[in-house]
């Protein structure tokens, strides 16, 4: 349960990555929030349920060298 104030968004929120950090491995790559969702550096996500979040971050491939 959070208990920051104001509560943090949920797991099945659309802002759930506005939810505190409670633990940071930046030399892994990832954080745990407050929600329960473990947040990677490229914008994945795994939520508390088990689904996955694809990467958001934008492709390199569409640009041209």
């Amino acid at each position: 349960m959070c208990s920051h104030h104001p509560g943090c968004p949920n797991a099945d929120s659309p802002d759930r990555d506005a939810a505190h950090i409670v633990s940071s491995h930046p030399e892994q790559g990832w954080s745990l929030l407050c929600n329960g969702v473990v947040r990677f550096e490229d914008n994945g996500e795994i939520l508390p349920d088990r689904r996955v979040i694809a990467s958001r971050r934008p492709s390199m491939a569409h640009h041209a060298a």
